[in-house]
């Protein structure tokens, strides 16, 4: 008697259908989601748990098209012939799948950031998921008012690391200096030894330069946006 073989699970089908239309290869999904790794490519179903993760990854499919190949791909589509707002794809979410999203630290950048600086096991709070920020390295707290209003105190701040070759002038970024930390505005010095540091709050705070030398870590600052949870 000739063994019936398994096919495909049609959800495993969809999502392979949804990554082809992202052009998303197999192993970028698997990383950044979290899902079983080459469970697309085996012949069985998929579990609820790999599916809840799927749908947290892409949060403009259908799950209707998902589950049951009917109506269109992305949801989105339709919410928008419908007149839903687009800002409601952009509203921040705590993801505690280290594999989504990007990891908030619960520390302030001007007290206690060492720990993520030097510390191989600080573990992150959760991790925040939130388009346009897909560039941060990771979040952490602001406190101070020089950067008021675009940085607010009690804000949380996105950053990437980058290198002083990567510096554009006259954008924010989060410096780690031999004896303080500050975010400033970085602009260029009439010593080409120096970085001007000017903050967005000119009332009551004061612009300074600093030796580069004095520079161990820059890191752009991507965002802010209020804490919400």
């Amino acid at each position: 008697m000739q063994e019936k073989r398994q096919e495909k699970s049609p959800i495993k089908q969809n999502i392979l259908l949804y990554l082809a239309q992202k052009g998303v290869s197999p192993y970028e999904f698997y990383k950044e989601s979290g899902v079983t790794r080459g469970i697309l490519q085996q012949n069985n179903g998929i579990s609820e748990d790999n599916i809840a993760r799927f749908l947290a990854y892409a949060p403009d499919v259908s799950v209707e098209w998902l589950i049951t190949g009917r109506g269109e791909m992305l949801s989105t589509m339709q919410e928008k012939k419908q007149g839903r707002p687009d800002s409601e794809d952009k509203q921040p979410k705590v993801s505690y799948n280290p594999a989504i999203g990007k990891p908030y630290y619960d520390v302030d950048f001007l007290d206690g950031f060492n720990e993520i600086v030097n510390s191989q096991v600080t573990i992150p709070t959760n991790n925040i998921v939130i388009q346009g920020f897909e560039k941060a390295d990771f979040w952490c707290n602001v406190t101070g008012h020089s950067m008021e209003p675009k940085i607010n105190h009690g804000d949380i701040i996105a950053l990437h690391k980058c290198t002083l070759e990567d510096i554009q002038y006259g954008e924010i970024y989060a410096v780690v200096l031999d004896t303080l930390r500050t975010i400033k505005i970085l602009r260029r010095s009439s010593d080409p030894k120096k970085l001007r540091f000017v903050p967005i709050n000119t009332t009551d705070y004061d612009e300074q330069e600093y030796p580069v030398e004095r520079i161990m870590n820059v890191f752009e600052v991507i965002g802010s946006i209020s804490k919400f949870f």
